[in-house]
């Protein structure tokens, strides 16, 4: 189990990589981008990023709007 920060909050997880993180919290709907440790990681890379231990994640959801 490794303990990371999503969005400002500790979690503890059993997941192996982001996609599932973001998943499991429901961040994965409509538009999205997602920073890893300050970088950002283009989607294709989140089903084979691997969590690891205090990693810090940050989804931001696009909202439109007028």
């Amino acid at each position: 189990m490794s303990k990371i920060i999503v969005n400002g909050k500790t979690l503890q997880t059993t997941h192996q990589t982001v996609q599932l993180v973001i998943n499991e919290l429901g961040l994965s709907t409509g538009r999205y981008a997602v920073e890893v440790d300050g970088e950002l990681i283009p989607k294709s890379e989140l089903t084979t990023l691997r969590i690891t231990e205090g990693m810090s994640i940050e989804v931001v959801q696009a909202v439109g709007g007028g």
